[in-house]
């Protein structure tokens, strides 16, 4: 018996709202999206732009460090993954983290918001039951592997899979054993852990706004309060192209010419003639050809622009022309001002998420008889340099308070290398490297 949705194959009722689903398949559609229509021209590619731009200066200068060696490998593999699981995030609002365990560790797969059907949250809006879907073809079947994970009140993790096979991959498909895909052999239909998870066994990264989209508790892409004015700059562009294709081009016909066939076909477009019946011994067609009016078009575009990156909170100039208006040296400095604490509200997310990570993986670790010693380490992550954050002034002013007595030598020299200050032997390890 074939199965045509996934609620009917989880057996649950996915929480998300109908508006959010919609919201976040037009999120999709606008990030990979470039058909474009007669109406519309994706050419400018706006929600791309956007989260292309966020992420490269978020990690422009990103360096991060443990004093932990056990965790090292696995500080390494969430650096190698940073980009496109803030990419996700931005993109779907959400991007689950999952740690896979290997030989020697943890590698770190990436779930997009648009593969999760959330079925329960706590009081908190934290996720205790969800649905994740990975498809696959082998052969001429295509595969899809649904994984549920449900945490109870005493934070017991429980994992089931189920697998499905389709021909067309237009719906799930039927049931059929796991043994059948080589990829999932190994999985158990369902799983109970031995100990408390505390969670669902992920980690979400999460868009740092509140959703404006139903106000529930799930979170939105980075461009959702633009959405609109995206779909007016790919029509606008639209406008622009048919402006120059055709040369705003009129054509005088006389009426008789804008008839139907009997097929009911039109023999000319209305919306590019204009009938006259001026002269009825006139019979013919006149193109009148005025010049092109794409500067009033330019203009409307570069104003969608400037809002989009007001509304987003971006620097004025990275998606409009930077020098198209003139403005005071407050309003740069704002402009600034709000690029750079959206820029760091990203940074703390990831940062806790990180943080997140190296605790579940411990946690994951000793159920899997894994080496991870010692307790959660505290990362230490540079940034580098910002507009509203400036490395070497910072320095300058530890320094300063240093010699009027203001602050100890360690901690400065701790903040300055990443080394951690709360106890007294990390002083004391900061004193035996770099004051002898």
């Amino acid at each position: 018996m074939g199965i045509y949705s996934y609620e009917e194959a989880f057996g649950a009722a996915d929480k998300t709202t109908r508006a959010m689903r919609q919201a976040i398949a037009d999120w999709f559609a606008a990030y990979y999206g470039c058909d474009d229509t007669q109406d519309r021209d994706a050419c400018q590619r706006i929600a791309y732009t956007v989260v292309n731009k966020i992420v490269r200066t978020v990690f422009g200068e990103y360096q991060s460090t443990t004093q932990q060696q056990s965790y090292a490998p696995l500080l390494e593999n969430l650096d190698g993954v940073a980009r496109q699981a803030l990419e996700l995030s931005l993109v779907g609002g959400s991007c689950f983290l999952k740690p896979v365990p290997e030989k020697d560790g943890f590698s770190v797969g990436l779930i997009p918001r648009s593969n999760v059907l959330i079925f329960g949250r706590d009081a908190s809006g934290a996720v205790n039951d969800l649905g994740t879907v990975e498809r696959s073809t082998l052969g001429r079947y295509y595969y899809t592997l649904l994984e549920r994970r449900t945490v109870d009140k005493n934070g017991y993790l429980t994992v089931e899979n189920k697998l499905l096979r389709s021909l067309n991959g237009q719906n799930p498909g039927t049931p059929v054993p796991l043994t059948e895909h080589p990829a999932y052999r190994e999985l158990p239909k369902s799983y109970r852990f031995a100990r408390p998870v505390g969670s669902v066994g992920l980690v979400e990264l999460r868009t740092p706004m509140l959703n404006c989209v139903d106000g529930s508790s799930d979170s939105v892409s980075v461009y959702a309060p633009a959405m609109g004015l995206i779909r007016s700059i790919d029509e606008n562009e639209a406008q622009l192209r048919q402006e120059f294709i055709r040369g705003q081009s009129r054509v005088i016909a006389s009426r008789d010419l804008l008839k139907t066939d009997p097929q009911g076909n039109l023999q000319l477009q209305d919306h590019l003639f204009v009938g006259l019946d001026e002269d009825p011994e006139q019979v013919g067609i006149t193109v009148f050809s005025p010049q092109l009016r794409h500067q009033s078009y330019l203009e409307r575009k570069q104003e969608y622009l400037r809002n989009v990156e007001s509304v987003i909170g971006l620097k004025r100039g990275m998606l409009s022309d930077a020098n198209a208006q003139d403005r005071t040296a407050t309003e740069i400095s704002a402009s600034a001002g709000d690029y750079n604490l959206t820029v760091i509200d990203f940074q703390r997310t990831w940062q806790q998420a990180v943080q997140q990570m190296l605790s579940l993986c411990r946690c994951l670790g000793a159920l899997y008889r894994m080496d991870f010693a010692g307790e959660v380490p505290c990362v230490s992550i540079d940034w580098g340099n910002g507009v509203l954050y400036d490395e070497d002034r910072v320095w300058a002013d530890y320094l300063n308070m240093v010699d009027k007595g203001l602050m100890k030598p360690e901690i400065a020299l701790g903040w300055r290398f990443n080394m951690p200050v709360q106890t007294p032997e990390q002083l004391q390890a900061i004193r035996q490297r770099f004051m002898p």
